[in-house]
This record gives structure tokens, C-alpha cells and sequence, in this order.
């Protein structure tokens, strides 16, 4: 079988391509943390007012028994339950998204937050922000005619001026 000259480096071009985008992929994999999500978590879509987690009263901002800041929020036809949080600046944050009925996006413009919410699974994604200000949560995944009215705020202070809700124990009980 005879392979044309300029069809044989052309195909080493193409492999040459390839194996430069791998090496992309690998660095910013080792060296930036850019990688796939690891917390592969799933919830019954259908029970989320039934879940100890995820129930109304425990949607918001909490502290746990080690200090850390857990967001819990929930994404739905056509909102972000709930409307608005108060959150620290300069502080870790982890963020717990769960969807009620279809696929949504999450976007939060100035920062690196933004995520899918696939409905059966919690999302969850680790950030902070660098100074106060509000922040819009925006919905960037069409998920119906009310779509344009999805949205929802964070109200970011500095971490003299929060005031921290009640303790969360691990079984999400309040002390």
C-alpha cells in the first residue's frame, strides 16, 4: 500500500496537534486544579422538601461544628431558593446546589463560580470572594420560558460585619 508524501505529513501534522492538546490538558490538570468533579453525589430530585439537607429550613447559609461556610441552595422552575444570601468576604465558601426539576446552570459573573446542576445529583463547588459587593446568580442553561427570570443575589460583606447563623451539627440539627 503506497501512502502519498504530503498525505503522510499531513497526518503527522494532525497527530502533532493532538498530542499538543493532550499536553495542554494534562498541565492544566496538574499545575492549574482543573479537573473533572470527583464528588459524584446523588439526591432524589422528587424528595428534595423531604432530605434533612435540603429541606426549606435548612437552605441558606449555616456553619458547621468546624467552622466552614456550607451554602446550600436549591435551583427551580424558575429560581434560586433562597432569593438572597449573606456571605464573608476573603473566606472559603463551599456551595451545595441541587435541582428540583430540570437542568440548570449556575453563573456568577466577577468569579470562578459556575457549574451545572444536574437533577438527581448535588453540586457542589468550593470558592470565595476577594471583596463586598453584590454578586448576581444568574441561571446560564435554558430551562424554560421563565428562563430570563431566573436569577437570585449574594450580598457579600466584609468579615468583621457578618454575623455567622447558628452551628449545624453533622445529623443538621442546630445548637
Amino acid at each position: 500500500m503506497h501512502i502519498d508524501p504530503l498525505e503522510k505529513k499531513w497526518a503527522q501534522i494532525v497527530l502533532a496537534i493532538c498530542a499538543f492538546f493532550i499536553v495542554i490538558i494534562m498541565m492544566e490538570a496538574l499545575f492549574h486544579g482543573v479537573n473533572a468533579p470527583s464528588n459524584v453525589e446523588t439526591i432524589d430530585s422528587a424528595k428534595l422538601h423531604l432530605s434533612k439537607e435540603f429541606a426549606e429550613d435548612n437552605l441558606g447559609v449555616q456553619v458547621d461544628e468546624n467552622g466552614e461556610i456550607i451554602i446550600r441552595m436549591v435551583a427551580g422552575r424558575y429560581s434560586f431558593f433562597p432569593k438572597k444570601i449573606t456571605v464573608p468576604a476573603e473566606t472559603k465558601l463551599t456551595f451545595r446546589w441541587v435541582s428540583m426539576d430540570v437542568l440548570h446552570g449556575v453563573h456568577i459573573p466577577m468569579t470562578n463560580m459556575s457549574t451545572m446542576i444536574v437533577p438527581g445529583f448535588v453540586a457542589e463547588i468550593e470558592t470565595s470572594f476577594p471583596k463586598p459587593g453584590d454578586y448576581p446568580v444568574l441561571c446560564n442553561e435554558y430551562c424554560g420560558l421563565g428562563h430570563d427570570h431566573m436569577w437570585s443575589k449574594i450580598d457579600v460583606v466584609e468579615k468583621g460585619q457578618w454575623q455567622a447563623p447558628q452551628v449545624i451539627t453533622k445529623g443538621g440539627d442546630k445548637k
